[in-house]
């Protein structure tokens, strides 16, 4: 799978004010995020939702981000602690195969990584486990990796594993659905 993920020399390309310009997490989350949230950052790469999400979710809640390569979690703890975020972002380094998070969350984010998962199904199953009863996880794809029908693949996976389409997003060069448990 580390052949499919984007490698740590390409982050820049993930985290630049350039890209508020079309992900603007506060446009694309703010209706759903709350102050005192748990939220899951999965394949959180350097933290441009992360840094987002922990201002949203304000001192009374936390981020939890996930991604496979310690490298950028190592440049997602070095922006929080420059914008003293750090204290609401906790960092966790999951394997290929498990996210490994024990605690339920309120809000799960996949943004532009769920095609990089090898088996997707226990991908959705894992998210199932770990979103709490009222909780909705937001699935982001890049239209230029996941075409329509490998997105609905990934949607019926998704609603197999007991996640409820709950709302189309409109998520720029991106295919976007936010699921209710």
């Amino acid at each position: 799978m580390q052949d499919k993920v984007c490698p740590v020399r390409y982050s820049w390309a993930l985290n630049n004010k350039f890209r508020l310009l079309s992900h603007n997490p506060q446009k694309i989350m703010g209706d759903y995020i709350k102050k005192g949230y748990v939220v899951a950052d999965i394949g959180c790469g350097p933290g441009f939702f992360s840094i987002s999400l922990a201002q949203m979710v304000g001192e009374e809640g936390r981020v939890i981000a996930v991604d496979l390569q310690q490298g950028m979690l190592d440049q997602l703890k070095a922006l929080a602690e420059q914008k003293n975020l750090d204290s609401r972002i906790t960092l966790h380094q999951c394997k290929e195969d498990r996210i490994g998070i024990n605690e339920k969350v309120d809000f799960v984010l996949a943004f532009w990584m769920v095609h990089e998962v090898p088996n997707i199904k226990a991908f959705f199953d894992e998210v199932c486990t770990m979103l709490k009863p009222e909780g909705l996880f937001l699935m982001v794809e890049p239209k230029f990796h996941t075409n329509a029908s490998m997105f609905q693949g990934e949607i019926d996976q998704a609603c197999a594993a007991g996640l409820k389409p709950y709302k189309d997003i409109k998520v720029s060069l991106s295919r976007a659905i936010l699921f209710s448990l």
